[in-house]
């Protein structure tokens, strides 16, 4: 029985812990993401001739504008991402880039399931899946704002309006 009780303990201690380090998870997730993609999308802004030339040896249709667009969604939602800010929503075209980039640019590299997971493209679409499925986490610009709706939601009486603007 004592030994029950003291993998009991144990096991409530370590919930207790894990819970208090949850904001860590999709922090760290964030930050990898966001570095990576806001850095990529700024290299890609400023070499947008070496991007054009690229995406035209790899076949995708109009280069020069996927280039653009490419860089663009990189560095504005990869920044978004970082900040916590439309972090589900941001993360969707992230991943879309990836699949784009395994499609085009990696496949002839990968043979097998372990390939293809073994590719940062893939890591990043895991992680990029996780903040779509679970959200920025509470140290998030994201977590500030759904705490804030929360506070004032309970603390507005029951049927009258937030705003005091007239309808």
């Amino acid at each position: 029985m004592h030994v029950t009780s003291s993998l009991h303990k144990l096991e409530t201690t370590a919930l207790h812990v894990a819970a208090r380090g949850a904001f860590l998870g999709p922090l760290i997730a964030r930050l990898t993401l966001g570095v990576a993609f806001v850095s990529s999308g700024w290299g890609k802004i400023n070499n947008l001739d070496k991007v054009t030339e690229f995406f035209t040896e790899l076949g995708i249709p109009a280069p020069h504008v996927q280039a653009v667009f490419v860089s663009w969604v990189e560095l504005v939602c990869g920044a978004l991402v970082l900040l916590g800010l439309g972090t589900r929503l941001a993360s969707i075209p992230l991943i879309c880039t990836m699949i784009v980039a395994l499609i085009t640019a990696k496949a002839e590299e990968i043979a097998g399931v372990s390939d293809l997971v073994g590719t940062i493209e893939f890591t990043y679409i895991a992680l990029a899946s996780w903040l779509v499925l679970s959200g920025a986490g509470a140290l998030s610009l994201d977590g500030v704002l759904a705490r804030r709706s929360a506070s004032a939601s309970a603390s507005a009486p029951h049927g009258v309006p937030l705003s005091s603007s007239p309808s």
